[in-house]
């Protein structure tokens, strides 16, 4: 339940907006009834903030000409919703400043709390671990970051200055449908002038970025997440990977991280058709799924990556049946995987504590 410190508080952000405000209109934004309401302004009043009280048909409360609220009134839970917010939010590539910027503005929240709730607060940072992304977080200029978005908001095309991975830099205007972070990165995807076709760009890679006149539509149902996914997915890399996997494809998508792979449904082998499935009599089945012989669907996975040894892995976690298409390597990878994981389990600890690998079998 808001406690009514909180509740008056609101109270204050509300007037602060401008305005005469009617009883009624306070009781119902607060939840509260109108002698409540009545109490809360006694209060604010008691702190010695100017409330004013308007008589007459349109009457109500406003705040006194002028006035301007403290420069922070928190509650224990906003003061700790606002550092862990700039700490984590830091941390996990959300918020798009300095660290110097970060630690500026949590010094300023700490500096007008009350002293006992600061300590609080700095005890809970100094005792609190986060754990590290799954890759360096980048951050783009905030600048850049609130163009776009306030662009894709009102449809505005962007004229960028962009430097591909590959260091080549290029002048494009985009249309940006949406702004997606994902995985410490954030990404602007839209319609893109230089290629004619949607596409998904880095922000921490824009240089330069200007507002352009006119504005554009967004195709219906456009989905920016569901975009960049699909787009980090199919992004080039030094090895191009084709498994079979035995499970369905909702199975298969859990287990794997979202952007890096494509999941596709096989079209089933007649040959490998149980022969239960012939004596259905329905006039128009629907497009039968791969079924392999020990039962069970398959599904074709295929991604992108640098290294093959960290694919091995990922097969592993899969825990189901594959089977590798392509490429030939990775069979390696999997054999040396697999010869790893045996010599660790096997291992044993000797009354010395030393651990050491067990002997081989006899010829």
């Amino acid at each position: 339940m808001t406690r009514p410190t909180a509740r008056v508080l609101a109270l204050l952000e509300i007037l602060q907006a401008g305005g005469t405000r009617t009883v009624a209109e306070l009781a119902g934004r607060l939840g509260v009834d109108e002698r409540t309401v009545r109490r809360y302004v006694d209060h604010l009043i008691d702190l010695e903030v100017p409330v004013r009280s308007v008589r007459g048909r349109y009457g109500g409360y406003r705040l006194a000409p002028g006035y301007r609220m403290p420069p922070l009134m928190l509650t224990d839970e906003e003061a700790l919703a606002v550092l862990l917010g700039l700490v984590a939010g830091r941390r996990a590539g959300l918020v798009t400043t300095s660290v110097a910027a970060m630690e500026s503005a949590a010094a300023k929240v700490r500096r007008v709390l009350p002293e006992a709730l600061g300590r609080r607060l700095e005890a809970l940072l100094a005792t609190t671990e986060f754990t590290a992304p799954a890759r360096r977080v980048t951050t783009p200029e905030t600048g850049v970051l609130l163009m776009l978005a306030e662009a894709a908001r009102h449809r505005r095309p962007v004229a960028v200055g962009y430097s591909a991975w590959s260091g080549r830099r290029s002048e494009r205007t985009v249309h940006p449908y949406g702004i997606v972070l994902h995985s410490g990165r954030w990404y602007v995807t839209g319609a893109d002038s230089a290629s004619g076709e949607v596409r998904t760009f880095r922000l921490d890679r824009i240089e330069t970025a200007a507002v352009l006149p006119g504005s554009f539509e967004v195709p219906e149902g456009f989905d920016p997440t569901a975009r960049v996914l699909s787009g980090l997915a199919e992004v080039p890399y030094l090895h191009e990977v084709s498994v079979r996997v035995r499970g369905t494809a909702e199975q298969i998508r859990s287990r794997l991280p979202a952007g890096i792979a494509t999941v596709q449904e096989l079209p089933a082998d007649p040959a490998r058709e149980p022969a239960a499935k012939a004596d259905h009599d329905s006039p128009e089945p629907s497009e039968p799924r791969a079924v392999s012989e020990e039962g069970g669907e398959w599904v074709r996975v295929r991604l992108r990556a640098e290294r093959l040894d960290w694919v091995a892995a990922a097969l592993a976690w899969l825990e189901r049946p594959f089977v590798i298409e392509s490429p030939d390597a990775l069979r390696d990878h999997v054999h040396a995987l697999a010869r790893r994981l045996a010599t660790c389990a096997d291992a044993v600890t000797g009354a010395d504590g030393a651990t050491a690998a067990p002997a081989p079998p006899p010829p």
